[in-house]
């Protein structure tokens, strides 16, 4: 349920998979140091684990959200006045513009495990970034609420 005033919000959470990668993380960790004990082998499992974890989850921490005045994505607020066209992009068009169309002006949340985007483009003279490319796994939804907030 989104809150009063809160159009859309998606957090860019990791896949599963890291998550198994952080306990193998930690397995590392404690067999490096399993020659000095048994005790520096928990000690080094837990707090690799916890390091890797803590990582993982911060890259996962990302959000999108669209609120009736902004849009808010990552560390960047946006106005709504200072936004133009959306463009919603497929899983082979945000290939394109994260690879070889990418400006290297534009702000990019970008998420290299979600494979669509949409692209909005910024309208406001004063400001030199020519668009911002947001990852998101529901580009159709995110585009939706972007007009409707303009609107």
């Amino acid at each position: 349920m989104l809150s009063p005033g809160v159009l859309y919000d998606e957090r860019l959470t990791a896949p599963r998979s890291w998550w198994a990668i952080t306990a193998l993380v930690g397995v590392s960790v404690g067999l490096t140091l399993f020659p000095f004990g048994f005790l520096a082998f928990l000690g080094g499992l837990a707090a690799g684990t916890a390091l890797a974890a803590a990582a993982v989850s911060s890259y996962g921490s990302a959000r999108v959200r669209v609120l009736a005045d902004s849009l808010v994505a990552g560390n960047a607020r946006v106005p709504m006045s200072a936004l133009g066209e959306v463009h919603v992009l497929d899983a082979e068009e945000a290939r394109a513009w994260r690879t070889h169309r990418a400006d290297p002006r534009a702000y990019m949340l970008l998420r290299g495990y979600v494979p669509t985007a949409v692209r909005v483009e910024v309208s406001d003279p004063d400001d030199p970034t020519p668009y911002l490319y947001l990852s998101t796994r529901r580009p159709r939804a995110l585009a939706d609420a972007l007009e409707k907030a303009r609107a």
